[in-house]
């Protein structure tokens, strides 16, 4: 974060490098979440938001964060991996598992022609998502549960989320008098 002064009343904040938001989310409807209250970790703003909305929503019965633990098998190195649930909620009478991801996730990458560091990781991270994805499918679809990927598309739809605001644009640098 960068605080430019104009004078003694008027200071800019500029925001450069957010980082993601982490923190604990602290729990205000006991009666609905399922599992450790005192320990509900967001791993994301939009974990965050999605944690706010079960919290205070009518529609929503009952919910937990990464209570639900799925066994997944992982292709590039061939072993068994846990895979820990964004979200279990029970609406309508309904269990759904959710993922909370952003869209550019849900997607292979693009090629650029030339296999960069970058191409080479965004590719190893969708199929890994894409093999955790397979097996919280066949988890759910086993119990009567229904499995849904949510990305920042969907929580803005959904009204979870406001829409994004268009970032601010970089600063010129101030001369000096």
């Amino acid at each position: 974060m960068v605080f430019i002064r104009i004078n003694k009343n008027v200071v800019i904040i500029y925001m450069k490098n957010m980082k993601t938001h982490k923190g604990r989310y602290k729990i205000k409807n006991h009666k609905k979440y399922k599992g450790n209250p005192d320990n509900v970790i967001y791993r994301s703003g939009w974990e965050r938001y999605c944690f706010a909305w079960c919290d205070n929503s009518s529609e929503i019965e009952e919910w937990s964060s990464e209570e639900v633990v799925i066994p997944y098998f992982y292709e590039v190195d061939k072993k068994y991996h846990r895979y820990f649930m964004d979200l279990k909620i029970k609406m309508n009478g309904k269990i759904y598992l959710v993922e909370i991801k952003p869209d550019s996730q849900t997607r292979p990458p693009k090629n650029p022609g030339r296999k960069t560091k970058r191409y080479i990781t965004e590719g190893l991270s969708y199929v890994k998502n894409m093999n955790k994805w397979k097996a919280a499918e066949e988890f759910a679809k086993d119990r009567g549960w229904t499995f849904q990927i949510w990305t920042e598309y969907t929580l803005q739809k959904m009204g979870i989320m406001p829409k994004q605001v268009k970032p601010l644009p970089k600063l010129k640098k101030l001369k000096r008098l």
